[in-house]
């Protein structure tokens, strides 16, 4: 269709001339249109024979639904295209079909025959439509064919079709609940898939149809929760909440044993005192034997990875997600861990006001039973004159619970402020807050009295009568050192119009009256006066007053309690009917009244107890946190109770998965291998470092069984990590001599490597004066020193089984370099066999890069390994040129040419500068002066150091200069006019993508342990066929660090290239992986935090591998 007869139809105007007329219809702007058969045109374009018109017919119909149009009318015309073989119509219909199945079921079920054929469709979005349509048909008839589609769509290759049927699962249980066994063995067959898409649907689906089978989860527990990271969203929340409940039930209480230990400690330090009784250590024993029986808490592996699994979600993006982890960890983990949530809730804090007003509600739950989590935080919540009043309330809520004694003065001081508040709603909340403060924190009750009582000169009534209503409660602890307030309120009778602050103060003066003798009796007396004319609750309050000072000054106020009793008689109201009636019985005795008259004083004036100031959210931590029966305090339809926790901890082999017998076999010899040839990784693994030996320590030995093995196995099988723990500790022992030896000879060349980046600045000292000398070996040298150092420092960390294993592979090839090298090599394996003689001090002599250092000698230094000094292929790094790119051609340039490369050296003037080494050749048979830089052009975020200026270049010379570029991590080029004393030249420098990282060094375990955390979108995977040429390692090697400026990770498989660095400008992490297979298939994997660098790496190296 042509734009402007879009135009026209938007406008409402005809189409073009020879197509259908469909200006009146409500999604083109005609809505108002009084034309009822608007619809026509749209039925007349689906019934045309052209799908671009049906297609347009349908993205107009979807549009009319997406602004809450009703289109059922057209249903019979769309239907009719579900058969359309135009894949967009087709979804667009199956859209619409979703939406009006459920109203019009009679015609759906006409095209139902279609549905099942597009369950078969080779599309999978089609698959999925279909089966989304035939669950939404509400009809019984239909539940075997549903079911069927269901079984199907479970075992669908594509995750996407999986996770529909996994949807469909709750529609076809609520539409026949007899189906629940089949739909049962549906869930338990999804939940064992491996694809986080799938996931977060099928917990949805268990939850509702089975929440009560959690047989089901056993197997799947730890596949969930390590898949819990990379699943969407929403998924996430679920299973969180499935999982808290899980853990509720097969974990023991990890603060069951505080109490007692804090009570047994105690015990046993008094027990010690020598003079004690023999009575006391009788008690004493009998006291400890709880503890000699309860055995010390030791959390239950399976319990850790859940804890550790969700943590990192603290940081997500979606409030729900962080809000069910924060629920997990106060349900779940040790009083200790659970601190870390409080950050993440303060953080939502800054969400939208609907966000925070449930945060605040689960915070002040919490903040009542772990108060030291959120004092932190104190200023956090602290109220901003936009916050509306509900989310005003929960924060003082919150500020009230946080109060003890070394804070309470800053929140009395904040809550000055808030009565001075236009909002009277929160103004009533803070003068009840400061009222709690009071009656919880006794150093403080006078001040805060004080400040209420200045309070009731307020010009505000409101806060007057909120003020008398706490003073009230606060006088009920000590009333006799506060006569002079409940004269003072006396006083405000008269002012005061608000009914429940009137019945305060009565109540007050009549409970002590004794305090007040003269001022009651006068109080009843303006108080009658005005009888008729009070609110019920204040009419109730003047009977008592009344009752009270007849029964304790009966002299003065006989006649006025009568006078008040009988205008009481006759009261509209008949609660104060009764009321006056049943108290003229009690205290004005008469020959028919009972025995309880004798006790009147006993009832109207006995000692009534202080009222507690509770917190509203004290015991609402019985429901589960975050869930909407917590927000409102009762239970809501479908909520699941969490359970108590176990008194005996559940069997936890139920967890294990089963591994079928060829694979465990297979993964042993295969785990014995790996051990055989890696006696120094396990070695190194132990001294990797503090971090990791505290972590696994903390982790309470979960994380070698569940981090490493069952990870990687799947089966974790607590058995089988114990087997492997002992079979690698035997094997340790018998190697134990071989390591210590290993260990001698390793000292000293690790402290070299250490201080090789040190020496990097001399080298490239001694690299630029050879490169005035040769200034065309210049790319070489500086790649082959910047890969020495990261060549050298992996070599450190390589083995001596690997190395002997590819000795023999060195040793069949012929060597690659003249005799010359192999002299040379010698020599240097001598010094290294003598390694003892070397001195700590003597760094700088390990690689002295001068001008007279040549390219075979360059790869020699790189091959020596310190365990074995044999040159291997796997150890050497690229020695090829750097590539060089034209920036300015000598005919374009007037006789100056100039070409550029990425030298992959730290620029010194700026470590986030990629640096870029320009060679200037004057071919014209005149010198060319001035050369500089001018009018640089940058996208925004880059920068440039320019090179200093070439004062002069004589004909037929070169000369060399570095500039320095900071491209932001991006691929963009940088622009600039490139100037002599009589032209400018317009250049560009675009750089690829593997120049904008610098190598970084690291250890196997650490290389698993960040790709571990890249996984999912940070990481992208391409299969490839390698060039004939590219079969060798050392090739593979060479061609992916030539494409990217990364240095070589040490790994214990043959059958893989794993390659690191960071990007020059963020410091993002960025992993590659190359693993081979037979017949020169092979996988490359590139794991990123910048996905963009990413996928654009992943093309770059696959370029490299295949030409």
């Amino acid at each position: 269709m042509s734009a402007s007869s879009a135009f026209n139809e938007e406008k409402g105007g005809s189409s073009s001339v020879g197509e259908p007329e469909y200006g009146h219809d409500p999604a083109s702007g005609g809505i108002f249109s009084s034309d009822y058969k608007r619809h026509d045109d749209l039925k007349e374009m689906l019934d045309s024979n052209k799908d671009s018109l049906k297609l347009e017919a349908m993205k107009r119909i979807v549009a009319m639904i997406a602004r809450g149009k009703n289109a059922s009318d057209l249903f019979p015309a769309v239907v009719k295209n579900v058969a359309c073989k135009n894949i967009e119509v087709k979804k667009l219909v199956y859209v619409y079909l979703v939406r009006y199945a459920e109203e019009q079921q009679d015609l759906a079920l006409l095209s139902i025959s279609t549905f099942q054929r597009g369950l078969k469709d080779p599309n999978q979005l089609i698959r999925a439509s279909a089966l989304r349509v035939l669950s939404s048909i509400r009809v019984t008839i239909i539940v075997p064919i549903m079911m069927l589609a269901i079984k199907e769509a479970a075992s669908d290759m594509s995750p996407y079709v999986r996770k529909t049927a996994a949807h469909a699962i709750p529609k076809l249980y609520s539409l026949d609940p007899e189906q629940k066994d089949q739909l049962i063995e549906v869930i338990e067959k999804l939940l064992a898939d491996k694809t986080t898409l799938v996931a977060g649907s099928v917990v949805m689906a268990f939850e509702e149809v089975c929440p009560e089978r959690i047989d089901l989860i056993h197997k799947n527990y730890r596949k969930l929760c390590n898949l819990l990271i990379d699943v969407e969203e929403w998924g996430q929340v679920v299973i969180i909440n499935m999982l808290t409940r899980y853990a509720r039930t097969q974990f023991l209480n990890p603060n069951m044993n505080e109490s007692l230990l804090e009570e047994g400690s105690d015990k046993t330090f008094y027990g010690s005192d020598e003079d004690e009784d023999e009575e006391e250590e009788e008690k004493e024993k009998k006291a400890e034997a709880p503890m000699a029986k309860r055995k010390p808490y030791v959390m239950d592996p399976d319990h850790r990875l859940l804890l550790r699994n969700t943590k990192p979600l603290l940081q997500s993006r979606n409030a729900a997600v962080v809000m069910a982890v924060a629920q997990l960890y106060f349900h779940l983990a040790p009083k200790v861990e659970v601190g870390v949530i409080a950050k993440a809730l303060v953080r939502l804090l800054r969400s939208h006001s609907e966000v925070q007003y449930v945060v605040l509600q689960n915070v002040a739950t919490m903040s009542i039973k772990r108060r030291g989590m959120f004092e932190p935080y104190l200023k956090s919540f602290y109220i901003r004159s936009t916050d509306p009043t509900q989310i005003k309330v929960l924060k003082l809520e919150v500020l009230t619970n946080l109060a003890n004694e070394t804070n309470i003065s800053t929140i009395l001081r904040e809550f000055q402020t808030y009565i001075k508040s236009m909002d009277k709603d929160f103004v009533a909340a803070t003068i009840q807050a400061i009222g709690r403060c009071a009656t919880n924190i006794g150093e403080v009750r006078d001040t805060c009295l004080n400040g209420l009582v200045q309070l009731l000169s307020n010009r505000d009534e409101l806060v007057v009568a909120e003020s008398v209503v706490v003073i009230k409660k606060l006088l009920q602890m000590q009333p006799e050192k506060h006569s002079d307030i409940i004269k003072h309120m006396a006083k405000l009778t008269d002012n005061i119009q608000v009914p429940m602050a009137r019945a305060s103060i009565l109540w007050l003066i009549g409970e002590y009256c004794e305090h007040v003798p003269k001022i009651a009796p006068d109080v009843l007396r303006k108080m009658a006066k005005s009888f008729t004319n009070e609110e019920d609750i204040v009419k109730l309050q003047i009977i008592n007053l009344a009752a009270k000072l007849y029964l304790t000054n009966s002299k003065q106020t006989k006649l006025l309690t009568q006078y008040v009793l009988n205008l009481a008689k006759y009261d509209q109201n008949y609660d104060i009917r009764d009321r006056a009636r049943f108290i003229r019985q009690l205290i004005v005795p008469t020959e028919k009244s009972g025995a309880l008259s004798k006790y009147a004083k006993k009832l109207f004036l006995a000692l009534k107890p202080a009222p507690v100031l509770e917190s509203p959210f004290k015991d609402r931590d019985h429901f589960q946190l975050g869930s909407l029966s917590h927000l409102l305090n009762a239970k809501a339809g479908g909520y699941q109770e969490l359970p108590d926790w176990p008194e005996a901890a559940p069997d936890p082999s139920v967890r294990n998965v089963e591994v079928p017998e060829w694979t465990k076999c297979s993964s042993r010899e295969k785990r014995k291998e790996k051990r055989v040839e890696k006696p120094f990784y396990s070695d190194s693994e132990g001294e990797s470092g503090p971090t990791e030996s505290a972590d696994s320590e903390s982790d309470s030995a979960s994380g070698s069984e569940m981090g490493s093995g069952l990870e990687e196995s799947g089966s974790g099988s607590e058995s089988e990590g114990s087997e492997e723990g002992s079979e690698s500790e035997e094997e340790e022992e018998e190697d134990e001599k071989d390591k210590k030896k290993i260990k001698k000879d390793l000292k000293k060349p690790v402290k070299e490597s250490e201080s090789e980046q040190s020496s990097e600045e001399e080298e490239r000292k001694h690299q630029r004066k050879s490169d005035q000398q040769k200034s065309d070996s210049e790319s070489e040298s500086d790649e082959e020193s910047d890969s020495e150092s990261s060549q050298s420092e992996s070599d450190d960390s390589d083995s001596e089984a690997d190395v002997k294993k590819k000795k023999k592979a060195a040793e069949s090839k012929p060597p690659p370099k003249p005799v010359k090298k192999d002299t040379k090599k010698e020599k240097k394996e001598m010094s290294l066999l003598d390694l003892d003689d070397f001195e700590p001090a003597a760094s700088p002599q390990v690689t002295p890069v001068n001008s007279f250092l040549s390219n075979s000698l360059v790869t020699d230094l790189e091959g020596l390994s310190l365990s074995d000094a044999v040159l291997s292929p796997a150890n050497i790094s690229p020695c090829s040129a750097l590539k060089s790119y034209e920036l300015l051609h000598r005919i374009r340039g007037e006789g100056l040419s100039v070409e550029y490369c990425f030298s992959r050296q730290p620029f010194s003037p700026d470590g986030n500068m990629v640096a870029v080494q320009m060679q200037f050749t004057n071919n014209a048979t005149s010198e060319a002066k001035n050369l500089h830089m001018e009018d640089v052009k940058l996208q925004s975020g880059m920068r440039v150091k320019e090179f200093p200026e070439i004062e002069l270049l004589p004909a037929g010379e070169t000369a060399t200069a570095v500039m320095g570029i900071d491209f932001c991590d991006s691929t963009q080029a940088a622009n600039f006019q490139l100037c002599t004393h009589t032209r400018k030249f317009f250049v560009s420098i675009q750089p690829p993508v593997g120049e904008l990282m610098r190598p970084v060094f690291l250890t196997e375990n650490e290389f698993k342990k960040e790709q571990g955390q890249l996984m999912g979108m940070n990481e992208i995977t391409e299969k490839l066929t390698l060039d004939a040429k590219c079969r060798n390692e050392h090739t593979i090697v060479q061609r992916v660090t030539t494409a990217a400026n990364l240095s070589r990770v040490p790994c214990g498989s043959d059958k893989e290239c794993r390659f690191a660095g960071r990007t020059v400008t963020s410091g993002s992490l960025v992993l590659a992986t190359v693993a081979t297979k037979e017949g020169g298939a092979a996988q490359l994997t590139v794991n990123c935090e910048k996905m963009v660098i990413g996928t654009m790496l992943v093309k770059d190296v696959l370029l490299a591998l295949t030409q």
